[in-house]
């Protein structure tokens, strides 16, 4: 349990504003130095939008530099995994930036994230060992959602590539791939995604995006994963739990509720989110205040 990090999927959300960030942000405030207070790790997911830019990821090993435990993870950009036909000069391009986390030491995985549409497919799996021998140099996790993939051939295959197996938690509805604890390689990956059943697959435009995270686990529902963190720690040299249902901050009180659950202690969080959280106030300990945030 020692290389178990949790933490969050991405950082900049409006609507966090006043609950997981205080409201008043003082001069020299930064998002990933504050959170790194409270978390081990953090899951960049504009790179699924877009290669970051070397320089940006400077800055964030510098805001993140006051916890030595920290470690990012990073999501392979969505043009090598949602289109099919990424250029040598988009690979380079996410290779800059990936290469200055990896260099200094700090990029604890590359996700490699499918829709749900992407089935196991005869066609999908070569496009897959496409992908993994492209990015073989990385430590790459791959993150299925169709339980088509829920086969002993593509465990197999990710074992024979030292690729790790991203475990979900997600709506379960029709072929949807159920909650797991594989540990395929020496990287141990689970991401929580929140229960949103009626927005999950949603395309009416009335319904905003961020509805699908719009969800809070209660603490029964995170114990079974937690007992599941524990087993696939035990085969991982590393283990990276992500809460990705980020909505009003939701994600970050299930990240303090594992921490607590799996290392039995009591937690530090954001004061802010305490007072919009309450019931935090059993496991955690509120840290700065709305006028005098804590800062590395």
């Amino acid at each position: 349990m020692a290389a178990l990090r949790i933490g969050l999927a991405g950082w900049s959300y409006k609507d966090w504003a006043g609950i997981v960030y205080p409201s008043s942000r003082p001069r020299g405030f930064h998002e990933p130095a504050y959170l790194s207070q409270f978390f081990d790790t953090l899951e960049i997911n504009t790179s699924f939008y877009g290669p970051p830019r070397p320089d940006a990821c400077r800055q964030w090993l510098d805001y993140v530099a006051g916890n030595a435990r920290f470690l990012f993870t990073a999501k392979l950009w969505r043009k090598f995994t949602h289109e099919r036909a990424p250029s040598a000069e988009d690979e380079r391009a996410v290779r800059a930036g990936f290469d200055v986390l990896r260099d200094a030491r700090k990029l604890g995985a590359v996700l490699v994230q499918f829709p749900f549409s992407f089935h196991r497919t005869p066609e999908n799996v070569t496009h897959l060992q496409s992908l993994l021998g492209r990015f073989e140099d990385y430590p790459l996790v791959v993150e299925m959602r169709h339980s088509s993939w829920n086969h002993e051939d593509f465990h197999t295959l990710l074992r024979e590539r030292h690729v790790g197996f991203c475990n979900i938690d997600q709506p379960i509805i029709g072929r949807s791939l159920e909650p797991s604890e594989h540990a395929t390689a020496q990287v141990g990956y689970i991401r929580l995604h929140g229960r949103r059943y009626d927005t999950w697959f949603s395309d009416d435009p009335k319904v905003p995006s961020f509805e699908r995270y719009n969800y809070l686990y209660s603490e029964k529902e995170l114990e079974p994963w937690a007992e599941r963190v524990r087993a696939i720690a035990k085969d991982a040299a590393s283990t990276f739990v992500i809460t990705n249902n980020h909505y009003l901050g939701k994600g970050a009180v299930n990240a303090l509720q594992l921490i607590h659950l799996l290392e039995g202690r009591r937690v530090q969080a954001p004061a802010s989110l305490v007072q919009y959280f309450p019931e935090l106030t059993k496991i955690a300990d509120a840290v700065g205040d709305e006028k005098h945030p804590s800062l590395f």
